[in-house]
């Protein structure tokens, strides 16, 4: 996969497809490897797909400072800058999803529409994780080996029963992470960037069309979080999946083809 110098960094990213641009964010540790096949399968049908690693995470930069998500945010925009598009649809997911929100609120002119799955308007509006998934996401990965780290985040993004009943789906998402997986230091500075993050009362200012989903089950980021946003983003439609956890893309299968209908 190439990479391209973007925002002072060397981004690692993939292009997909034909169509208008679709700019997809990955979330917390997480790389362009994580999404979903079935996805991105569907998706690449009809728009032209801009998946990228943010700077720490795959196989991007890791400039060894810092940063918040404004910073990711602006890396985005220097991506869509470098490969010379002038707009897109912008879809994030967890720490992708604020990502996106910063995006949208700093860069209106660049996002035709806006898809935020499964995230969070940060600071005092943030409906907190579970204790479970907060001890995971605080604990010191650095004393693990990296398949435990990838074993570790089953039981935070996915519902109970979903591995035993999807073992193929797991064994794909262990192949996933485990193919360029985060170093430590770095993925500490993107937890400190969602713990400085706040988009709050400036979601106010987003006029983009914009999709929440989520999922209800969500114990990473609980659903009230996706609800709070909906309510701050002016005629943003929310759609809640009765069924699903963090990883809704590949738990509710529904969710690609909303997804579809609502930007084409």
């Amino acid at each position: 996969m190439p990479t391209i110098k973007a925002n002072n960094i060397d981004i690692n990213y993939e292009i997909r497809g034909k169509g208008f641009p679709l700019v997809l964010i990955m979330g917390l540790g997480a790389n362009l490897d994580w999404w979903q096949p079935d996805f991105l399968a569907a998706v690449e049908k009809r728009f032209k797909l801009i998946m990228f690693d943010n700077r720490g995470a795959g196989r991007s930069n890791d400039p060894g400072e810092d940063y918040t998500v404004k910073t990711l945010a602006d890396d985005a925009v220097g991506l869509m800058d470098a490969l010379k598009i002038p707009k897109a649809h912008v879809l994030g997911i967890s720490l992708g999803g604020m990502i996106a929100q910063e995006f949208a609120i700093n860069y209106p002119q660049r996002v035709q529409k806006l898809v935020l799955a499964a995230t969070s308007p940060g600071g005092d509006k943030t409906e907190p994780p579970s204790p479970e998934a907060m001890e995971l996401l605080s604990g010191d990965r650095s004393t693990k080996t990296e398949e435990q780290n990838a074993k570790d985040l089953i039981p935070i993004l996915y519902t109970p029963d979903f591995p035993k009943n999807h073992p193929r789906e797991i064994e794909l998402f262990m192949k996933q992470v485990l193919k360029a997986p985060i170093k430590p230091d770095p993925y500490q500075r993107q937890l400190g960037a969602i713990m400085s993050f706040e988009s709050g009362e400036r979601l106010k200012q987003v006029k983009t069309p914009t999709l929440v989903i989520h999922g209800k089950k969500d114990i990473l980021i609980p659903y009230g979080n996706g609800k709070k946003i909906s309510e701050l983003i002016p005629k943003a439609k929310f759609v809640l999946f009765d069924h699903s956890g963090h990883a809704l893309f590949s738990e509710e299968k529904a969710v690609t083809q909303m997804v579809i209908d609502f930007l084409k």
